[in-house]
C-alpha cells in the first residue's frame, strides 16, 4: 500500500538555507514540487521544452523578462512559459515553491556555478 502523508511547507523550509538550490518536497505526473529560497541574483536562461511555476509563500520575488519585471508578493505565482528568457532575483531572502518537470534544469540553457544537477528530496 502507498504512504500518503502531508507536507509542511515551513518546516521542510526550515530543513535547509542554501539559496537557489531546490529541493523536491513531492511528486505528480512526472512533475516535481520544489521549495527553495532565493537572495540575490539567478542568471538570465530560459527553459526550452519546459513551462516553470514560481509560487511565492513569504518574501518578495522579481522576475525580470526581456519587456518588463515582475514582482511577485506572498500568496502570489507566476508561470513562465517556455521559451520565454527570465532572470528570478530578490533583494532579502525569499521563500518558493516550483511546479516544473523532474527533467527542469533550474539553470535551464545557461551553465553557471548556480546550475543543480542532483536535488535532494526532503
Amino acid at each position: 500500500m502507498i504512504e500518503i502523508e502531508k507536507v509542511n511547507l515551513q518546516s521542510k523550509l526550515n530543513t535547509f538555507d542554501a539559496y537557489w538550490t531546490p529541493k523536491i518536497v513531492g511528486e505528480l505526473n512526472k512533475q516535481h514540487v520544489k521549495l527553495a529560497k532565493f537572495k540575490g541574483e539567478f542568471v538570465m536562461h530560459e527553459h526550452k521544452h519546459e513551462d516553470e511555476l514560481f509560487f511565492v509563500i513569504c518574501g518578495e520575488l522579481f522576475i525580470e523578462l526581456q519587456e518588463k519585471t515582475l514582482h511577485l508578493s506572498p500568496g502570489e505565482f507566476v508561470v513562465i512559459p517556455k521559451g520565454v528568457p527570465h532572470k528570478p532575483y530578490a533583494p532579502e531572502e525569499v521563500s518558493v515553491m516550483l511546479f516544473e518537470p523532474a527533467t527542469t534544469l533550474n539553470t535551464g540553457n545557461t551553465e553557471s556555478d548556480l546550475t543543480v544537477t542532483e536535488l535532494d528530496k526532503i
